[in-house]
């Protein structure tokens, strides 16, 4: 054999050897995939809710055709049925003004701001009413 050849024939049987020898490497483990969080849904409006917001319209239109005792039954309805609707506050309030009854104006006023805190553009006329109620008391 040619010294080539040899090398050739070495260098095949040192990779032969050198190939028992390694470890066989494990398979790769499987990365789960990220967890997806889906979005919850909101629930639905109970008919609670529901029936509390109608009244709170309803409320409001009586209070534009002036019938302030009406809006008032009507509101203190809705508040029963859902209290955390800030709104019915601030009609509450709207109406005990339309009666000249400022303390109860004030007390609906400041229940309406609890309540609305959240929500810029029912602040601001929460504002303006209590300014409205601050002008009379003066």
């Amino acid at each position: 054999m040619t010294t080539k050849r040899k090398g050739i024939a070495i260098a095949c049987l040192l990779s032969m050897a050198l190939a028992g020898c390694m470890k066989a490497m494990p398979p790769e483990k499987p990365v789960p995939p990220a967890e997806t969080v889906e979005p919850e849904e909101p629930a639905p409006p109970s008919p609670r809710m529901v029936a509390s917001l109608q009244l709170t319209e309803q409320g409001r239109r009586l209070l534009e055709q002036g019938k302030a005792d009406n809006a008032i039954r009507v509101l203190e309805q809705a508040i029963s049925l859902y209290p955390d609707n800030g709104q019915n506050y601030y009609y509450l309030a709207e109406a005990w003004l339309k009666k000249g009854v400022v303390s109860e104006a004030k007390k609906f006023n400041q229940l309406a701001e609890m309540h609305l805190r959240d929500d810029t553009e029912w602040m601001n006329r929460v504002a303006q009413q209590a300014n409205r109620i601050a002008d009379i008391e003066r």
